[in-house]
């Protein structure tokens, strides 16, 4: 390895000219070849119900078996659930030490829309739980896998998945040039706005039936999203009572504070309250002004995804001067992100600001209220952080994708998960690296295929496990 090429691995922050971080690159195959991404090489006696369990520590014992019920849909949905298992395998394998801010779990349903502070519809990825530096080839192999695994529980043949696969990496891989040749501020304001990706996604379909039906689809879809905002999601989750909004019981999913075992709604919301203010000193000035015209006025604990079933969630409703007028954040539980135990430890001791951090980081246009505190109480912490509920937030549905669509989105996705390594990472090391054939391409979706039938039987190993009696699944929920 050169001395540039160890420099700029050691200390990414010195300013070097582009071309030697491309050459930089170019010389990281010598110890990393691009064909090397090919190969997976699973642990000798790997347990992966073993794994599930140990990530499932110090979640709520209750709610774990509902985890294990939504995982055992399919092996698309269990893979939803294991970004501990697929570090624990890619931490075995050589890896390029050339770093951005990862995801930590990119995979096809943590992509999605929602709305700018602008108020237009934008997509990126949307879920930052296990945000963390690391190598940048993790999140490509991660969003790469999804997309065959995803593929094959549509139904598609092999040659439509590796399509669809391949599109992903190289839209990764061309998009990342892309970013090298752009000033830094032009690759910082880069976006994608999603009713001009759907005008050029329908220019690219024919005129086939299934296509018109596919593009309906997506536009009921996308008008839908933009109902799903702040005033919808208090219409349908709340109810006034004694002019308050109170919220909707719906057990064991959504638990009001003052149905949850033992409580007293008045301490507990006096509690909210004072973390609440906490929160409101970890937002900009001109965001706590606007969170100061609003109070507290119910919460509830709500289950929420497949992965993070088990873990402490929290929907706070807030209210306005106006009946009209009103909230709902959610306080999701931040616990050490899966790759911690592969990687570099954060340099952030509350995770609610690591998650945060790393979404304000690597996302175009981040929540308004995206902000974090810390629960201390009885000689234990919880970390948290908080955004809105609902804000024309959308997931397009992967199930029912033909194998043309699920092609258009992996390239989507491939672009969005580029940019944000480009923000955050060395974009001119990580084109140099990658070079200008489709030889990493090939490499990851080969990687991806093997991967795709490791999670089939590490999905078997989970119903083997419910079968036999050594974990237990609550499944409809």
């Amino acid at each position: 390895m050169t001395a540039v090429e160890t420099s700029l691995i050691t200390n990414p922050r010195k300013t070097w000219p582009a071309d030697e971080r491309v050459r930089a690159g170019q010389l990281r195959r010598r110890e990393v070849p691009l064909a090397g991404h090919a190969a997976l090489r699973p642990a000798e006696h790997r347990d992966p119900v073993a794994l599930l369990e140990q990530e499932e520590v110090g979640r709520v014992p209750e709610l774990v078996p509902i985890r294990h019920g939504r995982m055992l849909v399919s092996p698309f949905a269990f893979y939803r659930g294991t970004a501990l298992l697929m570090a624990d395998d890619l931490a075995a394998e050589p890896n390029t030490g050339i770093m951005a801010q990862l995801c930590g779990d990119a995979h096809l349903v943590n992509f999605g829309a929602y709305a700018s502070r602008e108020r237009s519809l934008v997509f990126d990825i949307n879920d930052f739980d296990e945000t963390l530096p690391g190598p940048f080839e993790w999140d490509v192999k991660r969003l790469v896998a999804s997309v065959v695994v995803a593929g094959r529980d549509n139904g598609f043949k092999p040659k439509a998945c590796r399509r669809a696969a391949l599109a992903a990496a190289s839209s990764y891989r061309t998009a990342m040039a892309g970013f090298a040749a752009l000033t830094a501020l032009d690759v910082w304001h880069s976006a994608i706005n999603i009713d001009q990706a759907f005008a050029d996604y329908k220019q690219t379909m024919s005129d086939q039936k299934q296509n018109r039906k596919a593009m309906k689809a997506t536009r009921n879809a996308l008008a839908k999203a933009r109902t799903r905002d702040h005033l919808q999601a208090i219409r349908k989750l709340t109810r006034t009572i004694d002019g308050h909004r109170r919220i909707i019981a719906a057990p064991p999913l959504t638990v009001p504070v003052d149905q949850l075992p033992g409580a007293d709604r008045d301490r507990s919301i006096e509690l909210l309250e004072s973390l609440l203010a906490s929160y409101r000193d970890t937002l900009p000035d001109n965001r706590r002004h606007l969170l100061d015209q609003f109070q507290l006025a119910d919460a509830a604990l709500r289950v929420v995804g497949v992965g993070s079933v088990g873990t402490r969630a929290w929907i706070l409703v807030l209210e306005g001067i106006h009946e009209s007028d009103g909230v709902i954040l959610q306080a999701k539980e931040a616990r050490a992100s899966v790759l911690a135990g592969y990687w570099q430890p954060s340099v952030h001791n509350n995770q609610g600001q690591r998650v945060v951090a790393g979404q304000r980081l690597i996302q175009a246009s981040s929540d308004i209220f995206l902000g974090w505190v810390r629960d201390e109480r009885n000689g234990e912490h919880h970390d948290y952080y908080l955004r809105q509920l609902r804000d024309w937030k959308m997931s397009l549905p992967i199930e029912s994708m033909d194998p043309q669509g699920l092609t258009s989105y992996a390239r989507l996705c491939g672009w969005t998960l580029a940019r944000a390594h480009a923000r955050s990472g060395d974009r001119f090391m990580i084109t140099g690296y990658l070079g200008n054939t489709d030889e990493f391409d090939q490499a990851v979706v080969d990687f991806a295929e093997q991967y795709a039938d490791q999670t089939e039987r590490d999905y078997a190993a989970l119903v083997s496990a419910v079968e036999s009696g050594r974990t237990s699944a609550v499944t409809g929920i």
